[in-house]
């Protein structure tokens, strides 16, 4: 493997303890990556590597912390509170998926992407808020005491409802895809005052058939109207369990529930910062239990279902998300106004996701691989540049066509630019049609390549 994680300037806080510590860490995964690419390697040897690398982050985390008490960090419980889920949940569950299939390379795949993706996110977010850089996204989460009760009555209600064993992998899920996911949202309030629950809960699609789908006796392997519904009332059951065990929202009634899009997902994620977020594995699958409360619903994200509607709310849900044959493209581009332009120029006909960040495209890419990434070259701290790099590294996602985006067309830039050779470059002032025609003409080709050879 030419290319691995690659450390750069900008990865810096300016501390010198943290940032080697940083780069340390870096270098421990490169070496991993290393060795999952030399063959006969037991699982022995990946073991020691991980262990390795768990006594080091856990050095890091107890040094970074004693430099924020040291200065006086005012968000160091949150920070600490990070470093605990990942030390203490996030690390043992991916551990326990690599003993459970012996090492598999698709474990060990998982352990790496997820490690990798934490690392340079945290670096970049979290501990570039230390020293002001940037403002922490999790400011905001439910205190420490509540959040665990609620996780504890959570998993519990999963095994009696469905016998279903479930575990924490994070606390500060961001909302990133994780295969084919039903997005359902519910919304709670009182009368006396316009302070609202929105709850949101992403259900992987194996689930819902391994659990309610046999239940019900279904015998295909695929999602149906039916099969959404009684997902949905089994969920709102949960939900309303769950807030039932709450004094302080026994008043609170439903509102109004809605069937979201991913699309419609991600705009409540980027608008607003979610009080629970928490990420569940579970032997089917992944499920997000996330809560943004209290806070002033904003209208137009998803039909309310209504007794008089629901049926045909749910079909039409049910027919949206069986195009699966659309091509998923991934737009990344730190300008909402251009993520926002460029995705209603092309959500009619293709499945598109956006994120804000290198970062956030690094961990969606290992979540769920694109047919296309239409790349911003120009980010902060993590740019298109890199994450070329880290995808170009990684067996799995180096053929994923990357498509640049600049603004930018001096012969220089144009050719820093195809020395990376990606699928090609649009320039983001070029006319929308063209811009369309230029992602239209990338799969019209491509299909015409497979089938070539069909």
């Amino acid at each position: 493997m030419d290319k691995q994680l690659v450390w750069k300037d900008e990865f810096n806080i300016g501390v010198d303890a943290i940032d080697k510590e940083h780069r340390r860490l870096f270098s421990i995964i490169n070496r991993l990556f290393l060795l999952r690419n030399e063959e006969q390697k037991s699982a022995k040897a990946y073991e020691e590597g991980i262990h390795y690398f768990y006594e080091h982050a856990i050095r890091h985390f107890t040094d970074e912390e004693n430099y924020m008490k040291l200065i006086e960090y005012k968000n160091l419980k949150m920070h600490k509170r990070i470093h605990k889920d990942f030390r203490d949940r996030t690390l043992p569950a991916l551990e326990e998926e690599l003993k459970r299939s012996n090492y598999s390379p698709g474990a060990v795949d998982h352990f790496l992407a997820v490690c990798a993706g934490w690392l340079i996110g945290h670096s970049m977010t979290e501990d570039h808020a230390i020293v002001g850089d940037d403002a922490s996204r999790w400011e905001e989460l439910l205190p420490a005491q509540e959040l665990e009760s609620m996780k504890t009555v959570i998993m519990e209600r999963l095994q009696q409802m469905f016998g279903l064993k479930s575990w924490v992998i994070s606390e500060t899920y961001d909302g990133e895809r994780f295969g084919k996911g039903i997005y359902y949202r519910l919304v709670y309030g009182r009368e006396q005052d316009q302070k609202k629950w929105e709850i949101i809960l992403v259900l992987e699609e194996k689930i819902l058939i391994n659990t309610i789908g046999k239940l019900m006796g279904v015998p295909s392997s695929k999602m149906d109207v039916m099969l959404i519904n009684a997902a949905r009332y089994s969920a709102s059951q949960l939900v309303w369990y769950v807030m039932s065990h709450f004094p302080s929202v026994e008043s609170y009634e439903m509102q109004e529930e809605s069937l979201l899009t991913y699309d419609q997902f991600r705009q409540i994620f980027e608008k607003e910062k979610p009080q629970v977020s928490l990420l569940f594995g579970t032997e089917e699958g992944y499920f997000s239990y996330c809560v943004i409360a209290p806070h002033l619903i904003e209208t137009g994200l998803g039909t309310p279902l209504a007794v008089q509607n629901e049926v045909i709310q749910t079909q039409k849900y049910f027919k949206e998300i069986k195009k699966s044959t659309k091509s998923k493209i991934l737009l990344v581009d730190d300008s909402m106004t251009i993520r926002e332009g460029i995705r209603r120029l092309l959500v009619n006909d293709y499945e598109v996701s956006a994120v804000q960040s290198g970062v956030a495209a690094i961990r969606a890419i290992s979540l769920d691989k694109p047919d296309l990434v239409l790349l911003d070259y120009d980010m902060p701290v993590c740019d298109g540049r890199y994450v070329l790099e880290m995808l170009r590294s990684e067996k799995e996602f180096a053929d994923v066509p990357v498509i640049f985006l600049t603004s930018r067309d001096d012969p220089e830039s144009v050719r820093k630019v195809l020395e990376l050779k990606p699928e090609g470059y649009l320039l983001k002032y070029l006319k929308p049609t063209e811009i369309r025609k230029r992602v239209d003409d990338f799969f019209r080709k491509k299909k015409e390549k497979q089938a070539g050879k069909s």
